[in-house]
């Protein structure tokens, strides 16, 4: 089991997230604790930046950005995401490879 992600069923996972919005580059950082930290260059200004997450953890992941909801943290730099269709295990291999 990997700390920074949980099993919620077989073909799911959720994924704490810790968002830094209007970094100068967008990418996936290393494992920080019990958080994946992700930077988006998005502002955190009427959801931009909850979408470039979705969008960056859709493409890295390699699924369709309707298999991920953000389910905890709306409005916060920590967040909670659920991944459709993914097992943990498989969500943790995809994340290490990016």
């Amino acid at each position: 089991m990997h700390p920074h992600l949980t099993h919620s069923a077989s073909s799911s996972a959720t994924i704490e997230v810790h968002l830094k919005p209007r970094a100068s580059r967008q990418c996936i950082v290393r494992s920080n604790g019990l958080s994946v930290d992700v930077a988006v260059n998005a502002p955190p200004v009427d959801g931009k930046a909850n979408s470039a997450l979705v969008e960056l953890l859709a493409d890295t992941l390699g699924v369709r950005k309707s298999s991920l909801s953000i389910i905890r943290g709306q409005t916060s730099r920590n967040k909670v995401v659920a991944v459709a269709g993914l097992s943990a295990d498989v969500v943790a291999q995809r994340l290490a490879r990016a």
